[in-house]
């Protein structure tokens, strides 16, 4: 292995070594108490430090970085206390993520370190949206994002290039090539020659080298490092490298076969540098012990410290902290987001006629977001100069340029993911899909990386992401499904559903304004089908809290989105029936109180909704009145949902599909009860 210092001081030399030694002896420690049980597992990088010590020197301390499970040198070298990792790894309360994430799947906003999830692919966009904030702020930064030589293969790696290639995003992309993904050989991963092939097909520059030069990979990030910023643009590095542990110690290594062993122990990043350094007379042998003697009596003190810092937490103490820290709180008021678009107003007049659509009030509340929030994007397919699929975001474009309103390749996880990486900057966002349908794609990037990040550790993830929803409109299967229930079922997220143009305009400003992943569903159907008058200032809604509609005895509907105006037009057409109707509005968190208050007017309720029976909110709307409000109950529970089938094309079919075609029946069988 040859060692080029390229001017290099001594004094910088002699860090590496101690950067790079520092996880390695940590590990072998770490070996040794998951032996005792003391470490529950172990995602060993021996062999590979000096990617991680490397790549992270190499850029400033206050650039994002985007590590995975085997890169403990990132976390060291950015000098988080290894008392503190320890707790983290054996799962303390009082451990920088609670006892909430396991090994190195947490963060620090404080060290600029984004913590991963077990689908590996999704940081490599949250390394884009932070890129994005860079380049908004004309900051002279870059991130770094990691995957591994098997992550390459998932459909996030081709998004996430694909995203900074067209947006010229500074972002270094590196692959630990180091043979196996878990056990899966890279000739059954890949069929291209080398990974760093792929630079090409996207547009950007890459290179491949040695991942065990601790010198070679520090001098190389630092000049991409220099690059990425100067040209405003992306950089694929492919390291070569080898695990010397299983992929996780209970895995194994029976799969490797023994002469690749002996080829790359003699390839190890330590014992090759550690030569080099002593060849070039920079330490001498004595030297190296007392380093190695330092590091080993921090290690020992760390463990011992940890040992005596175990918390003593109650359980009621414990469930107050799951419940609460689940969504971040809110810390900007109203009233300073409205003096702020008041200040701002007049640079931004409204020279445009006003609208009373469903629609309109949506636009309206978008733009007057943006004047609020100059902070703010929005993205998504067509959003910018055509406007979207359905013209919601048109002129918003011209008014605040295309850094701002941008569209988007077709690629929804990423520009999910871009979302959250934008937050990490302090950035807002508002996604559109063009359909709600679409989500699908985008699915893990919300129920996993944005849903969960405050709750694992403390970071909040500021997007809304606008979903066109509902049938109605002859769509067919992949246009029209109402798909609000997968979302909630999953903790950490809002989930929001207005049914009139003023719930419409309030809750979006409302959900833009919350620190927390919003889906605010629209119903297409009543983009331009529904039209009343509402409020021309800024204002919100409060998210979480039910309107009711009309007060009745006889019986309750609980509903929402076009479930509210079902309701509406059936009241009208028995007015002998005094009918009580709840619109949920939010559907995540629930109204439980007034939706308690409703059920105990008239004693009997249908719950309505456009979205299919099974498993809709319906059911869980039915299940908690049953629990909690049974005296008040004078009928079991009813559901008028849709059929449990996919949405159908033709307009006969989709009508006999849809909820709206069982109410009468479900109302005279509740009511006859």
């Amino acid at each position: 292995m040859q060692f080029n210092r390229n001017n290099l001081s001594d004094e910088i030399l002699i860090e590496l070594f101690k950067e790079i030694l520092l996880p390695r002896m940590i590990e072998e420690k770490m070996l040794l108490l998951l032996r005792q049980g003391k470490v529950s597992k172990w995602f060993s990088g021996i062999g590979q430090e000096a990617i991680s010590v490397g790549a992270t020197l190499a850029l400033q301390p206050d650039e994002w970085i985007m590590p995975l499970h085997r890169n403990l040198g990132v976390f060291t070298s950015r000098k988080i206390p290894l008392q503190d990792l320890i707790k983290q790894w054996q799962g303390s309360l009082d451990a920088i993520s609670k006892g909430r994430e396991r090994s190195f799947h947490f963060g620090s906003k404080e060290h600029f370190i984004c913590g991963m999830i077990s689908h590996l692919g999704p940081q490599l966009s949250v390394a884009d949206g932070v890129a994005l904030a860079y380049k908004l702020k004309n900051q002279e930064k870059i991130s770094l994002v990691f995957t591994g030589e098997g992550g390459t293969s998932e459909g996030e790696f081709h998004e996430a290039l694909n995203v900074a290639a067209v947006w010229d995003l500074p972002v270094i992309f590196l692959i630990e090539n180091n043979g196996y993904a878990l056990s899966t050989p890279v000739r059954e991963q890949y069929r291209c020659e080398n990974l760093v092939d792929k630079a090409k097909g996207y547009g950007m520059e890459g290179v491949q080298i040695d991942g065990n030069n601790i010198l070679t990979v520090y001098d190389t990030v630092k000049g991409v490092r220099e690059y990425c910023i100067k040209n405003q643009k992306p950089y694929l590095i492919e390291c070569m490298t080898f695990r010397m542990r299983g992929h996780e110690e209970a895995s194994g290594v029976k799969y490797v076969p023994k002469e690749m062993f002996e080829k790359w122990i003699e390839n190890d990043p330590i014992k090759n540098y550690e030569r080099f350094l002593v060849e070039e007379n920079i330490l001498t042998n004595p030297q190296i012990a007392e380093i190695r003697d330092e590091i080993r009596n921090y290690i020992d003190k760390s463990h011992v410290e940890e040992n005596t810092h175990q918390s003593l937490v109650s359980n009621s103490e414990i469930y107050k902290g799951e419940i609460e820290e689940v969504y971040a709180k809110r810390i900007g008021s109203f009233d300073a987001y409205k003096k702020r678009f008041l200040e701002k107003k007049e640079v931004f007049p409204n020279n445009e006629e006003r609208g009373i659509r469903f629609v309109d009030a949506i636009s309206e509340g978008l733009r007057q977001s943006m004047i609020a929030h100059p902070e703010l994007i929005l993205m998504g397919q067509d959003i910018a100069e055509y406007g979207g699929a359905f013209k919601v975001t048109e002129g918003l474009m011209k008014e605040f340029g295309k850094e701002r309103v941008r569209n988007t390749p077709l690629c929804e996880s990423a520009i999910v993911g871009a979302s959250l990486g934008l937050s990490l900057e302090g950035y807002k966002s508002v996604m559109e899909m063009q359909f709600a349908d679409f989500v699908s794609v985008g699915f893990n990037q919300i129920v996993n990386n944005l849903a969960k990040i405050h709750y694992r550790w403390g970071q909040n993830a500021d997007v809304v992401i606008r979903m066109p929803t509902g049938a109605g409109v002859s769509a067919g299967p992949f246009h029209s499904q109402s798909n609000e229930a997968w979302f909630v079922h999953t903790p950490g997220l809002k989930v929001v559903y207005p049914s009139t143009p003023e719930d419409a305009k309030g809750l979006l400003i409302a959900a833009i304004n919350d620190p927390n992943p919003v889906l605010f569903f629209e119903h297409k159907a009543l983009y331009r089908s529904l039209s009343a008058d509402f409020p021309e200032e800024y204002y919100e809604v409060e998210i979480g809290k039910a309107r009711e509609v009309r007060s009745g005895i006889d019986v309750s509907i609980i509903t929402y989105g076009i479930g509210v105006i079902w309701a509406g037009n059936y009241a009208e057409k028995h007015p002998d029936i005094s009918i009580d109707i709840l619109d949920l509005r939010t559907l995540l968190p629930l109204d439980y109180k007034a939706i308690r208050n409703s059920v105990n007017r008239t004693g009997k309720v249908l719950v309505l909704h456009e979205d299919t029976l099974t498993g809709g909110i319906g059911a869980e709307v039915a299940a908690w009145i049953s629990q909690n409000c049974f005296e008040y109950l004078d009928a079991p529970v009813m559901r008028c949902a849709s059929l449990d089938t996919p949405v159908p094309f033709n307009s006969q079919l989709e009508k006999n599909f849809l909820a709206n075609s069982r109410l009468d029946e479900m109302m005279n069988k509740l009511i006859h009860y």
